[in-house]
């Protein structure tokens, strides 16, 4: 039986991840569980899967649980007692699905204390990856995708000689906006870009998704997990998103690998590789499907994705400062203090300003980090 630790378990993935558990309390125990403010959620998570240790990264929240919790598992909260969750002696897989640049330090700390790494958080290898595959590399330990996306890419490199691949190809659905031209999308409202077509997502990767910046935060991300040149990454749109991405080989030929649309399916295989599992998860209707479409996505309008391999071409601590202001020209744009579009622009702003730092330690890509923010938050009072 695997020991688990779930940073982000009331969030969207964390929430499938604990479906998986349900599915096989035969293959998992979650010994921690890990949660920023939801501490009502929370709370009902720790009486179901009675896990050793339940954090709440934010103090208020913990606060409010501590006052009223008093069954057997321990409580802890703030940000360091997340890192250190993230370290605990009896589990041996960390699933990372803490939202944006906070899955860093975590991920880092599991790392050096001899844990594998279940990938939700992009970021970690967005903003780290150069030091965070360095690191894992250096301890043995294994970076195991959960992105849907990346968890494909992997299957299809199974078995394969990894010199014999020619290009990655990552699927998009290509959002609510799919066909748009910038002027359509001045005034759209929240509610429309939360409105995915396919996917059932949190609200900051469902913005991502429709600007198109999380498909450019997955190819950096594949960049640094397969180890590969960008000039060998391309992003086709697939409005059906059946297909979750391909391989293509020095050979001409093309692996794919296809499944419904449901983030169990990806958290399943990354939980328990090498092994497949049978599970009760949605299967593919080939007869109900009807047609799969491909199309080239436009980096003219959604120009999120043509940002991300600017960033990721230039290295260093650029794509650190383009996620840092992608991060709060969202929330931004969330609470309605910016426009849609606005959010191209506030990167972009910080990417012209930035000063990259060639094979940033952690230091500097905090540095970075808070830099992109302090700048994309002074940038926004001018909007």
């Amino acid at each position: 039986m695997k020991n688990l630790v779930v940073l982000g378990s009331t969030g969207s993935i964390g929430t499938q991840t604990l479906d998986v558990v349900r599915e096989h309390p035969d293959l998992f125990h979650v010994s921690v569980l890990v949660a920023n403010r939801s501490d009502e959620l929370l709370e009902k998570q720790i009486e179901e899967f009675q896990p050793q240790l339940a954090v709440l990264s934010d103090e208020e929240a913990y606060s409010r649980l501590r006052q009223r919790y008093s069954g057997k598992t321990e409580l802890a909260g703030g940000r360091q007692a997340v890192i250190e969750a993230a370290a605990y002696p009896e589990a041996q897989v960390v699933v990372t699905s803490l939202m944006g640049f906070a899955g860093l330090e975590p991920t880092l700390a599991a790392l050096e204390a001899g844990k594998d790494i279940a990938l939700a958080n992009k970021e970690t290898l967005v903003v780290a990856g150069e030091l965070v595959m360095a690191k894992a590399k250096e301890l043995g330990r294994a970076i195991l995708p959960v992105d849907s996306e990346h968890c494909a890419l992997f299957q299809c490199l199974q078995g394969q000689d990894r010199k014999a691949v020619e290009k990655l190809i990552l699927t998009a659905s290509g959002g609510p906006f799919r066909g748009r031209k910038a002027e359509e999308l001045t005034n759209v409202s929240k509610k429309d870009v939360l409105a995915h077509p396919t996917w059932n997502m949190g609200q900051k990767i469902t913005v991502d998704s429709a600007s198109l910046v999380n498909k450019g935060l997955e190819v950096i991300e594949a960049r640094w997990l397969y180890d590969v040149s960008y000039d060998q990454i391309q992003v086709v749109v697939h409005p059906q998103s059946i297909v979750h991405s391909m391989v293509q080989y020095q050979d001409g030929t093309v692996m794919a690998q296809l499944g419904c649309t449901d983030m169990r399916l990806p958290i399943q295989y990354a939980l328990t590789y090498p092994d497949r599992v049978a599970s009760h998860f949605p299967r593919v209707d080939f007869y109900e499907l009807g047609k799969l479409t491909f199309e080239k996505p436009d980096m003219e309008t959604f120009r999120g994705l043509k940002l991300a391999f600017e960033a990721g071409r230039t290295g260093g601590t650029m794509p650190c400062i383009m996620n840092g202001a992608n991060e709060v020209a969202v929330e931004a744009f969330l609470k309605g203090q910016a426009g849609f579009l606005d959010i191209y622009r506030l990167i972009e702003k910080a990417m012209e300003a930035g000063q990259v730092e060639y094979k940033p330690d952690l230091e500097q890509l905090l540095a970075a980090d808070k830099w992109a923010r302090d700048y994309t938050r002074k940038q926004l009072a001018q909007i």
